[in-house]
């Protein structure tokens, strides 16, 4: 019975998060402005089916000459979708079950991290001012940045984790905070690099509470950093052999995209892009409901403690966090104003964030945190069935206010094979991102030009047979004469070439990869063998799940302590 009751809350969050969802459970899908998501779910469920593991390239994407997109774009989320569709068979099934797993567990995850202070009603107060916030519906609905809400998702708990560690000695928290902050940087690497100095912070904040702490929270963060160095370390080591950098600037420029004070308030709700100035194609409101009880939280967290300090004698932890969120909260929210400007000019790497607004996650978290106090604070004065009314009150409020947010523009009839077809993959998806392809490359300029096996051929070169699988390509041909060839390939060091089981020079060319094969009929070989740096990043990956299961062992024989 204990049991069933410690569930009810997480059985309840669930079933309120299908009003955030529910669109998703229809019959086809709407338009979003990164409309990418089933052909890289599809592309992801290609190369597990085909073996390859860390996946890190597409055959598909890069105009059908393939492109090592998720040794980039950060595949978290892309594993979830596809290891959903190695079972169920439709891409677009599987990125809405993707997408819903992230919008159930951004409330789940928030409650775990304000009940912890706050309490159960105090926790879901919370949760469901996360779950509910206008940023998280512009991801979801108009942005259809998965990648970044599975970031949104997550984060929660490792603050908690953060939390716990600093408080326990049990390994089970340092195993849960390394594990979320590894999932944060393979599921956004933007947004890990922006929540890391927040994340840097709240740790010292700890230690500054709980000092012999800083040894576990130094592992846990070492830890996170070893498990996702798979990931992260190739995406900065190996950009510059794509055109990535290319995103930085232009339309994306960060000086173009702050956000208006007035707008964090009120701006309407659409559909489009950002833009220069106050007014956008989209809203970057932080919520109503968010605001107005972060500040009566706020007010009477002040007012009582200096009125009647009394009440908060057992109670200084939480007043505390309330205020090292205020200062995260106030910091984002300058970050996202033109007033820090110089801030962006002076520290150079935050060009990659693009756009200021980004920040909303912060203060969204920071604000819907704060906000769980105010049931915390009405619990010293209200008991019982008062404290669920005004909870329940405070649903309806919430949902009244925010869910008309949680709509796509308009449900479309399209099927999963309107986004897995060759010419949506190797043409139109193509063209949308073609970031991942190698600088210099010659892209198509209509679909007839796509990658395709006849550019070999010549009055010289008969191709016998094919066999292509994402990481290996086999090539059976008869040559009148000894020749180069051009293969459609866009190249990546990680490929390499062999002809009649010898290894041969891959040369990098800007309408594929150039090898040279002998007169007569031979057998070619295009591998992707993994670089040095993505053996290295995988191995650091390795020793950090040997080092976890290591510390569970070492855990349960000291009784939980470490």
């Amino acid at each position: 019975m204990d049991l069933v009751k410690r569930f009810i809350p997480y059985i309840l969050i669930i079933i309120i998060s299908f009003l955030a969802f529910k669109p998703l459970l229809t019959s086809g899908f709407f338009p979003i402005h990164d409309d990418t998501q089933v052909a890289r779910v599809f592309e992801m469920t290609k190369a597990l089916t085909d073996g390859m593991f860390p996946v890190r390239w597409s055959s598909d994407l890069g105009f059908g000459f393939g492109y090592p997109i998720f040794n980039f774009y950060a595949p978290f989320a892309y594993y979830v979708g596809g290891f959903i569709n190695l079972f169920i068979q439709d891409a677009l099934v599987s990125t809405k079950l993707m997408m819903i797993l992230a919008i159930s567990l951004s409330g789940v995850s928030m409650f775990i991290f304000a009940r912890q202070f706050f309490g159960k009603i105090g926790g879901l107060v919370s949760c469901l001012l996360y779950l509910f916030a206008p940023y998280n519906a512009l991801n979801i609905y108009v942005r259809g940045d998965v990648a970044e809400f599975y970031a949104y998702a997550i984060a929660p708990l490792v603050f908690w984790g953060l939390y716990k560690v600093s408080k326990e000695k049990d390994f089970k928290y340092i195993f849960v905070t390394s594990i979320s902050f590894a999932l944060v940087i393979i599921s956004h690497n933007l947004t890990a690099f922006m929540l890391t100095p927040f994340l840097i912070m709240f740790a010292l904040f700890t230690v500054f509470r709980e000092r012999e702490s800083i040894k576990r929270i130094l592992v846990s963060f070492v830890l996170g950093l070893l498990l996702s160095s798979f990931y992260f370390i190739p995406a900065l080591l190996e950009m510059n052999y794509t055109n990535v950098i290319s995103q930085v600037g232009g339309g994306a420029d960060f000086r173009d995209h702050f956000v208006c004070f007035s707008q964090l308030w009120s701006s309407l709700w659409g559909y489009g892009g950002s833009a220069k100035g106050c007014v956008d194609g989209l809203s970057f409101m932080v919520g109503k409901t968010h605001i107005v009880l972060f500040l009566i939280s706020l007010i009477a967290v002040a007012v009582l403690f200096f009125i009647k300090k009394t009440i908060f004698e057992k109670d200084m932890e939480n007043i505390f966090y309330i205020l090292v969120f205020f200062l995260f909260s106030a910091f984002s929210i300058f970050l996202m104003l033109d007033l820090s400007k110089f801030i962006w000019e002076l520290l150079k790497p935050m060009a990659f964030f693009q756009y200021p607004w980004r920040f909303l996650i912060i203060t969204t978290f920071s604000l819907s945190f704060i906000s769980g106090s105010f049931i915390w604070l009405l619990n010293k004065f209200i008991k019982g069935s008062y404290l669920i009314t005004v909870g329940l009150v405070l649903l309806v409020i919430i949902l009244f206010l925010n869910l008309k947010f949680f709509t796509p523009q308009y449900i479309n009839t399209k099927t999963a094979k309107d986004y897995t077809n060759t010419e949506t993959i190797k043409w139109n998806i193509s063209n949308i991102t073609s970031e991942y392809m190698p600088k210099g490359f010659s892209k198509p300029k209509q679909f007839s030009e796509i990658a395709n096996i006849d550019s070999i051929k010549n009055e010289d070169l008969e191709v016998i047979s094919q066999e292509q699988k994402t990481q290996l390509i086999k090539l059976n041909v008869n040559s009148k004469r000894q020749q180069s060839i051009i293969y459609p390939l866009a190249y990546f060091p990680a490929w390499k070439g062999y002809v009649n089981q010898e290894s041969v020079n891959v040369i990098e060319n800007k309408k594929g990869i150039e090898i040279r094969v002998p007169k007569g009929e031979s057998q070619i070989l295009l591998k992707y063998e993994s670089t040095t740096v993505e053996n290295l990043a995988n191995l650091l990956s390795l020793a950090g799940i040997i080092t976890l299961i290591a510390g569970i062992i070492y855990s349960r024989k000291a009784y939980g302590k470490v």
